[in-house]
């Protein structure tokens, strides 16, 4: 018998509290409608008593015809010295019209003192009164049990008083939250049961709700064990983002909820969406994809070992719990210096190359793979490079122009002005030589632009090549300045992106066996397209 869960999201206020997590009105519009594509059931919008961007989101979002999401406003419960109709966050919540609200009070007896500075009855009559005033103006009115599990380890009488409070205010879900994030898995079951057997003895039906974040690397975990011993509701954020060490990551939830735990709930339907909107967020907020991220990471399905490779090859469950494709992620088999035939197999397969395990070309490329890999070239981020390798092996790849050589001349006039770099180039396109120059930031800019300058009349379609990153790595330090440097890469273009690498002991040599590899998969792609 498959089970109801509600998911609550509140990337667009808990989210954005994490460090460099910054995204504008419009940003968050295009998030709500992202998650409302996905199907969470309820978007927590932000806090608008706290800024105006709130205001304006919850002002522009109502522009917008949600198909399935519905926005919640979020707040505190009153000021003491203010009278609930007067209270100016109580009443932003009802400016917001959102078709939910959620407020939170204190639970931890220590934070009524300390905090609020007021007594314990008094904090229970704020809390009472906040959810009678409300209640009326919204359809859905959830209740944040702040600090509740600390609150409950210290003052267990008085953490429970408190929910009493929530369920006279009117409360539809009564949602405990590890605000600190330091309460284990294995806490949870007791703390959950003795809040259920004091909700039955009260006779009470109001469903409970999780609100976990990750100081212990437990958030997900405590959400899970909720669920299971009952929870109906489970808040969090896309990616796991928020303050200190982040909320409980609903992109690891949604999958064991709907794979795992047979849950129901609309996101369910839509898990195929979930690493797109993982990545979308990302994008938004300008924050690198963690690719080591369970379902929606990059990593997750990545098998480099050739005996895992092997193996999945006759049947993925060897080493992957779950189809890839189920949360919109696929399979990637890594090339490295680890890498069997099977490897190689597979990925001249996803290159649509005629392979056999037989063929003397395997083999070579094996050897040549690892021989490159010895002197420090690395494939695993770098799959244009080793395709490009692969075709050069099977005598398949065209070269679309010859360098006739190149000179980079970086100048420092002064102690207080920039470098300045200019390089030359002479390349050959289809018997017609070429020589041209350009000025760049730095010696490896100017060497790209005039590369591509060269060969823009040639190939036009350069221009949609831009460089999304560049990265160094010393390989043997031991030898000071003049070791060996791995150069890796990132390319794209409008429609997709592609790693290339070069390693040599002269950096701009790197750089250039790395740009001319960027270059030649564009061409070649295009090539493919025509």
């Amino acid at each position: 018998m498959s089970k109801q869960i509600t998911i609550y999201d509140t990337t667009l206020r808990d989210g954005t509290q994490a460090e460099n997590f910054n995204i504008s009105v419009e940003d968050k519009i295009r998030i709500s409608l992202k998650l409302d594509e996905m199907g969470i059931d309820f978007i927590e919008g932000g806090w608008p008593g706290a800024n105006p961007s709130s205001v304006q989101y919850f002002e522009d979002i109502r522009n917008y015809a949600l198909k399935h999401s519905r926005i919640t406003a979020f707040g505190s419960t009153r000021n003491f010295n203010n009278p609930a109709d007067q209270d100016p966050n109580l009443k932003a919540l009802l400016a917001a019209k959102t078709a939910g609200i959620t407020i939170f009070g204190k639970t931890w007896d220590v934070h009524v003192h300390d905090a609020l500075r007021i007594s314990l009855d008094d904090n229970l009559l704020i809390i009472v009164e906040s959810l009678r005033f409300l209640r009326p103006h919204v359809r859905h009115l959830f209740y944040d049990a702040e600090h509740f599990f600390d609150g409950f380890k210290q003052n267990r009488e008085y953490a429970l008083a408190t929910l009493d409070q929530a369920i006279l205010g009117g409360v539809e879900c009564l949602v405990l939250c590890d605000t600190n994030g330091g309460t284990l898995p294995i806490e949870i079951p007791a703390i959950i049961a003795a809040v259920q057997a004091h909700l039955a003895a009260g006779k009470s039906a109001v469903p409970l709700g999780i609100h976990a974040h990750n100081d212990t690397e437990t958030a997900v975990a405590n959400s899970l064990i909720a669920i299971s011993l009952g929870a109906a509701q489970v808040q969090g954020t896309i990616n796991g983002y928020g303050e200190r060490c982040g909320n409980a990551n609903l992109t690891s939830i949604i999958p064991a909820l709907a794979l795992k735990m047979d849950y129901e709930f609309a996101a369910a339907a839509n898990l195929h969406l979930l690493s797109e909107t993982s990545r979308f967020v990302n994008e938004l907020a300008n924050l690198p994809h963690n690719k080591y991220q369970p379902y929606v990471g990059a990593a997750a399905f990545a098998h480099k070992g050739g005996i895992h490779v092997h193996a999945v090859e006759r049947n993925p469950l060897t080493y992957e719990h779950i189809e890839p494709e189920k949360v919109g992620n696929q399979r990637r088999i890594l090339i490295s210096d680890q890498s069997g035939k099977s490897n190689i197999l597979h990925k001249a397969k996803q290159l649509g190359l005629n392979l056999d395990s037989k063929d003397p070309v395997v083999t070579a490329i094996l050897k040549e793979l690892k021989e490159l890999e010895n002197q420090g070239f690395l494939y695993e981020g770098a799959d244009a490079s080793f395709e490009l390798l692969m075709r050069r092996a099977l005598g398949t790849q065209r070269r679309y122009f010859e360098l006739k050589g190149f000179r980079v001349i970086n100048q420092k006039d002064d102690m207080n002005s920039p470098p300045q770099a200019e390089a030359t180039i002479r390349i050959e396109v289809g018997g017609e030589t070429v020589h041209t120059a350009a000025m760049g930031d730095g010696p490896v800019n100017a060497l790209d632009k005039a590369l591509r300058k060269a060969l823009t009349r040639f190939y036009p379609k350069l221009t949609d090549v831009r460089l999304e990153d560049y990265k160094v790595r010393v390989l043997t330090s031991e030898h000071g300045t003049g070791a060996r440097v791995r150069v890796l890469i990132e390319s794209c273009d409008s429609h997709t992106s592609w790693g290339t690498v070069g390693v040599s002991h002269d950096i701009l040599e790197a750089s250039w066996q790395a740009l001319v590899d960027s270059i030649t998969f564009k061409l070649m792609k295009d090539e493919q397209e025509q």
